[in-house]
């Protein structure tokens, strides 16, 4: 699989555009969350399998052993990759989830590409100092 460039990147605000939706379990009466319309951090790009991890999205269960680093053992929960195409960023400025347009901006002498929102055309890539 090539690798493809992703229009999110770590650090990045984003909305859950398409995935489970909350729910009721029919022959348990348990409530189910889903993931569609939350947002979250997004704490892990992997270009080459076109995945994302979003902080508090997505989260799974997974038996752990005893170790020493967990001497206890016993249930761990993170979270699980989505498919970059589930997700959309939202831009800082307009507060909105957005497609991303690139635009190269001349600061101090030199030429840079930077993401911008297509509604507002705020800019999405802001340093942080």
């Amino acid at each position: 699989m090539e690798k493809a460039k992703l229009h999110v990147k770590k650090g990045d605000t984003v909305l859950v555009i398409s995935g489970r939706k909350d729910r009721t379990d029919p022959k348990t009466g348990e409530f189910k969350p889903g993931i569609k319309g939350k947002t979250g951090k997004v704490l892990a790009v992997n270009p080459k399998e076109q995945t994302v991890v979003v902080e508090g999205i997505n989260v799974i269960k997974r038996a752990v052993r005893p170790n020493p680093r967990n001497p206890q053992g016993g249930f761990v929960e993170k979270e699980g990759p989505l498919h970059v195409s589930k997700v959309m960023p939202v831009c800082p400025s307009c507060g909105k989830p957005t497609r991303v347009r690139k635009k190269e901006v001349t600061e101090n002498g030199k030429t840079r590409r930077v993401r911008v929102c297509v509604s507002c055309g705020g800019a999405l890539d802001v340093k942080e100092k």
